[in-house]
């Protein structure tokens, strides 16, 4: 179909090997591997994200009338709300109950992965008002092929602040969220974060990082070259016990992370805990240019505080040694602050195509913004930072 408001034309396609990586990269970047071109191949190739488990590529393109890539975003056809992290259960509950069908929709996002970053990919050498233009032309366009397709909404997960405005410009409903990130205050090493803390924080700290040196296990980082299939094996039975604990199944599958494997090792940040040379547990991180990503836990033996330490407090020293702005430590958990990670709202946008149901929506998401905003102050107030050394500075 071609965007009335532009020359331009609007394109779709079921996979991003179509697209090939160097238009696509073009236009996702490099400062978030979440977006780019390797880690959604991973996610179609391997199975995980396809027609069959209810995530049906139909990445939205903007062309020039050369054909060259101007833009684009990772979109999907879902038949289910699972794997998203913004939680749509409740309206599609109410849709449902009143006689509409909510399922398909379209979505917009990251499968499996509550990290923000850019939506709506722009071609990196075009920039102002015209990559400014560009967004709202991709919002108008998900908008457009939800009316289009008799579909029931278009939702867009963990947003940057510029597609939010894009897409409020669209027509789209803003909601707000809450995550715990680390950020980076210039720390020389472990023992400069300790020190910015309160004396009782830094004792808890310092006490759960002793009980897990006592426990005697070896704690390896591992990246690039030096992961091999036996780590990916351990790693993949960890995952699989804690999806099947969480989610009741679990969303990625072995083939997953044997391709990220080949692929985005060098993006990987891979720390396990072994006793007597067999890993107990494990943490799988990504990183982007500016910060580190947790993404998985799992293990086989519970040990005292070793979740901590292997999602939290090594991810931490993994940023300060290499120099990285913050640590993403996935969705949820006020436990998190006690180890330094702050309250940080998050946003998403949605298109409800049916009057009635996006006035309700509208209605939620503002009465739910004043309380996130609410929850967000009470638990800033619970930093473990000694007065003047706390270094939240989330959006």
């Amino acid at each position: 179909m071609t965007d009335p408001s532009s020359a331009a034309t609007v394109e779709l396609a079921e996979s991003v090997t179509e697209i090939g990586r160097a238009a696509w990269d073009a236009c996702a970047g490099v400062e978030n591997p979440f977006v780019g071109f390797d880690f959604l191949r991973c996610l179609e190739e391997s199975g995980a994200a396809t027609d069959a488990t209810g995530w049906a590529p139909r990445h939205v393109l903007i062309r020039d009338a050369d054909g060259g890539l101007r833009a684009c975003a990772p979109v999907y056809v879902k038949g289910h709300s699972m794997g998203e992290y913004v939680f749509d259960h409740g309206w599609a509950d109410a849709y449902e109950r009143a006689g509409g069908r909510y399922y398909p929709k379209l979505l917009c996002a990251v499968p499996f992965t509550p990290v923000t970053g850019p939506r709506l990919l722009v071609r990196g050498d075009l920039a102002g008002d015209v990559a400014a233009g560009l967004r709202r032309q991709l919002g108008l366009a998900l908008a457009g092929l939800t009316r289009d397709a008799g579909l029931s909404s278009a939702h867009v997960n963990f947003i940057s602040q510029d597609d939010d405005e894009a897409l409020r410009a669209a027509g789209f409903v803003s909601r707000a969220g809450l995550q715990y990130h680390w950020h980076n205050d210039g720390y020389r090493g472990f023992h400069d974060f300790l020190a910015a803390l309160t004396a009782r924080k830094r004792k808890a700290i310092n006490r759960e990082r002793r009980a897990v040196a006592a426990a005697g296990l070896v704690i390896e980082r591992l990246s690039g070259e030096t992961i091999t299939e036996a780590h990916w094996d351990a790693f993949f039975a960890f995952y699989q016990d804690t999806g099947e604990r969480k989610w009741g199944h679990a969303y990625l599958n072995r083939a997953f992370f044997r391709l990220i494997g080949e692929r985005m090792a060098n993006k990987v940040v891979l720390i396990l805990a072994s006793r007597d040379g067999r890993p107990i547990a494990g943490a799988l991180n990504l990183m982007g240019a500016d910060a580190i990503y947790g993404r998985y836990w799992g293990c086989s033996e519970d040990v005292p505080f070793l979740h901590f330490e292997l999602c939290y407090h090594q991810a931490i020293e993994v940023a300060i040694e290499r120099g990285l702005a913050r640590v993403e430590a996935g969705a949820q958990g006020d436990h998190k602050i006690a180890r330094g990670y702050l309250p940080v709202q998050t946003r998403s946008a949605h298109f409800i195509a049916h009057p009635g149901l996006r006035a309700a929506v509208a209605d939620f998401t503002d009465n739910e913004r004043r309380i996130i905003e609410t929850q967000r102050d009470f638990l800033t107030k619970e930093s473990p930072y000694r007065q003047g050394d706390d270094p939240g500075r989330g959006p």
